[in-house]
């Protein structure tokens, strides 16, 4: 007997609105993917960015603390011990809240029912793997949405069940004149089944400034282009919002000029002695620089504080 076709009327579905990890870049219950050339940040930046979530630090440029989540964390590329742990601890993450499916007798894949079993068991907010390529499993050919599209909707299906963000990291192809959603590896239909791209690279002038630009998004207007360093010894900035473009960042013409590191030259300038903390604060005003972007600035110069007399007195590290 041929089984009936159950049909859904829409009048019987619950609207409701997209929850955010960080708007309107990662939406929860959802998969992002974060790609680049090798060697630009990516995870970095998503390690950073887990450093601020294990810790319910305010995101870059939101101002609210929140309440610190467990991440899951998978990479077939950076040893935990010798290169992500001492990432996390000089980026300030909260150790004990990022979690490691062990692989050790099988590798993990995109559809593994350990992702689901791991993120219930943890109540994880976010998984992150890295990079995409290693967690399809053996056989599977990137390069084919008929391979592809099965393994997406189970992830994407797992996402929405558990309400966990997922993000994926991935390497960028070759091809440096296409477009932002056709330069990720493998089939187009990585791009067509995740609802949010963010491009990591690099500024054309600083080579140790990168930029996050956002190269698509349907669940909101794209986010502003966020930029950070990788200095020396592993030490990470968050530099805020600038006017990069996903194009110019891909096309290899990026020019960066936050208004955070407008800021950290004008107190390398104006710090050369000790300066009472209203006067900069005047300063930065006149700049028309927020509060919190001084701020940013001070601490990513680590300018110290100190009273005299009676009031605040700002001045460079020795």
């Amino acid at each position: 007997m041929k089984k009936e076709t159950r049909l859904i009327s829409m009048d019987e579905i619950i609207s409701k609105e997209i929850d955010w990890l960080w708007h309107p870049y990662i939406p929860f219950g959802k998969v992002t993917i974060l790609q680049g050339d090798p060697g630009e940040g990516k995870t970095s930046f998503a390690l950073a960015l887990m450093a601020l979530l294990t810790t319910g630090s305010p995101l870059p440029q939101h101002n609210l603390a929140r309440k610190p989540i467990n991440v899951i964390f998978q990479t077939a590329e950076d040893g935990l011990a010798d290169t992500i742990k001492p990432r996390l601890e000089s980026y300030g993450a909260d150790c004990s809240r990022v979690l490691v499916i062990d692989e050790a007798e099988s590798g993990l894949t995109l559809s593994d029912e350990r992702l689901e079993d791991a993120v219930v068991r943890s109540n994880a907010r976010l998984v992150v793997l890295d990079p995409i390529q290693a967690y399809l499993g053996s056989g599977v050919d990137m390069h084919r949405a008929n391979e592809v599209r099965p393994l997406f909707k189970q992830l994407c299906s797992m996402a929405e069940r558990t309400g966990c963000a997922v993000i994926l990291i991935g390497h960028m192809n070759k091809d440096r004149g296409g477009k932002a959603l056709y330069r990720g590896l493998g089939s187009i239909d990585f791009s067509a089944a995740v609802r949010s791209i963010l491009v990591v690279g690099r500024s054309r002038e600083e080579p140790s400034l990168r930029i996050a630009a956002h190269a698509k998004s349907n669940l909101a207007p794209e986010g502003k282009s966020i930029a950070f360093e990788l200095g020396e010894n592993c030490t990470f900035n968050w530099h805020g919002y600038c006017d990069t473009t996903v194009d110019e960042l891909l096309s290899g013409t990026a020019s960066v000029q936050t208004k955070t590191a407008q800021m950290e030259q004008e107190l390398r300038k104006i710090l050369v002695n000790p300066m009472p903390a209203h006067e900069v604060y005047k300063h930065a005003k006149s700049l028309g620089i927020s509060e919190r972007t001084l701020k940013t600035a001070k601490s990513n110069l680590r300018v110290k504080s100190f009273k005299l007399k009676g009031q605040w007195m700002w001045c460079l590290a020795s």
